[in-house]
């Protein structure tokens, strides 16, 4: 694993020349990861989740309290060599709580070191940014499994959990829907996640007392950031002692809106079917003014996970797709959008928070501008600006930091007090 990091690492610095260049190279980066097979195959293909009977809820399962586990198995989770993880796993289907407040299914797969004793409890959000169900984390980690998407860096992340003694939760966190951008659920997902976890003898963890850190990257820090907003409220005996996450970025609309032509334009038929199926407003309004052509353009993109999409539609213009200006349909969606930012709740839990100050993907100046209201209304926070990553070099680069983070908060080490912004010049060199 480690030569692994080290040679992507080193290629990315080398080509690492322009705007244009860094654009190709982070492109190439997701093609390369996923055109790469990291999983050994099985005899017998997975079935997909649509296809596989382990993702229906058993008879009567929406009276269930949040958090329940309603089925459970073993599975075998890849990793970078050709061998399953060295790790316990399972998959757990648990009741949670859609965005309306209804009943919802989903599933977590859960490791286990298999020597010493176990720390604390990790829940990790992939960026899976796709709303396609054979996306998923649950599908797409599993040994035997097409590698999908950029599994290879969420690998590698698991893989420094596990050397660090924790057990990990890898929630769908997008749960059945498939929606990157949907209100509080994606954290109802991952708090359930944690109970259902909590709750599963074979994980050998301590209940509700046991210490819970969370954390995700890019798109991953779209759920991680909804359970700093919601568990004070949604799940108060979960014992969350920090949040980590990096590459984010608010207001949703804006960013969406400015990727459209653009070279990361891929993303927006990967996230806005399963936006609009989690969004009736937000269907409505696509669906009045998509062509037939539009309507292909996300019925194709509905179909596939991110790396495909992102390579494929590359500088795609939704004018092409659509009877009116895609501006003006943006106007006609604000309160959809509105509704996925990030709330006004405080976050009691300590944060930290880490961007690149060059982001290829996304404009730093919205984190930071959240990051100032967020202290300004009390939140404990440490922020780090890298002036040499870029958006998916710092994927990598920052792992170390903020993993040293977390161990510390797992380990009852109280986080720094106040809020603190520094900028450094790699997190890789130490800067935290």
């Amino acid at each position: 694993m480690g030569s692994a990091v080290s040679t992507w690492g080193a290629t990315y610095s080398v080509v690492k020349r322009g705007q244009l260049r860094s654009v190709l190279i982070a492109v190439s980066v997701v093609l390369c990861f996923t055109g790469t097979p990291m999983a050994v195959g099985s005899a017998d293909p997975l079935p997909t989740p649509q296809n596989d009977p382990f993702y229906t809820p058993p008879s009567g399962w929406s009276s269930e309290a949040p958090g329940t586990i309603l089925n459970s198995r073993p599975v075998k989770v890849a990793s970078l060599g050709p061998q399953a993880q060295d790790a316990d796993a399972w998959q757990l289907l648990y009741r949670t709580t859609d965005t309306a407040g209804q009943p919802m299914a989903t599933v977590t797969t859960v490791l286990r070191p298999r020597t010493g004793h176990v720390k604390g409890l990790i829940s990790y959000q992939v960026a899976e940014d796709a709303s396609a169900p054979q996306c998923a984390p649950s599908f797409v980690l599993r040994q035997g499994a097409p590698d999908k998407y950029d599994s290879s860096l969420d690998l590698v992340q698991i893989d420094q959990m596990l050397s660090s003694g924790h057990v990990i939760s890898v929630p769908d966190w997008e749960g059945p829907l498939g929606a990157v951008f949907s209100p509080k659920q994606p954290g109802y997902a991952v708090l359930d996640g944690v109970r259902a976890a909590e709750g599963f003898t074979p994980l050998g963890l301590s209940g509700i007392d046991t210490p819970v850190a969370v954390t995700g990257y890019s798109g991953g820090a779209i759920g991680t950031g909804w359970v700093a907003q919601v568990q004070p409220a949604y799940a108060p005996e979960i014992r969350l002692v920090g949040v980590a996450m990096g590459g984010w970025t608010v207001p949703v609309g804006p960013y969406l809106e400015s990727l459209d032509s653009g070279p990361f334009s891929g993303f927006l038929p990967s996230l806005l079917p399963g936006m609009m199926r989690a969004d009736p407003r937000l269907a409505a309004v696509f669906n009045k003014y998509l062509t037939p052509a539009g309507q292909a353009l996300m019925a194709a993109g509905d179909s596939k996970c991110v790396a495909p999409n992102v390579a494929q539609h590359a500088f795609l213009r939704m004018d092409d797709y659509l009877t009116i200006p895609f501006s003006q349909l943006f106007e006609q969606v604000q309160a959809s959008f509105a509704d996925v930012d990030f709330g006004n709740v405080v976050p009691t839990a300590p944060l930290f928070l880490y961007n690149a100050v060059h982001d290829e993907i996304l404009d730093i100046a919205p984190a930071d501008q959240a990051v100032a209201q967020w202290c300004a209304a009390g939140a404990q926070i440490t922020y780090t600006r890298d002036q040499l990553s870029e958006h998916v070099s710092l994927a990598i680069t920052a792992t170390p930091a903020v993993l040293r983070w977390i161990d510390d908060r797992l380990a009852g080490q109280a986080a720094p007090t106040g809020c603190s912004t520094r900028t450094v010049p790699s997190m890789s060199l130490g800067g935290a």
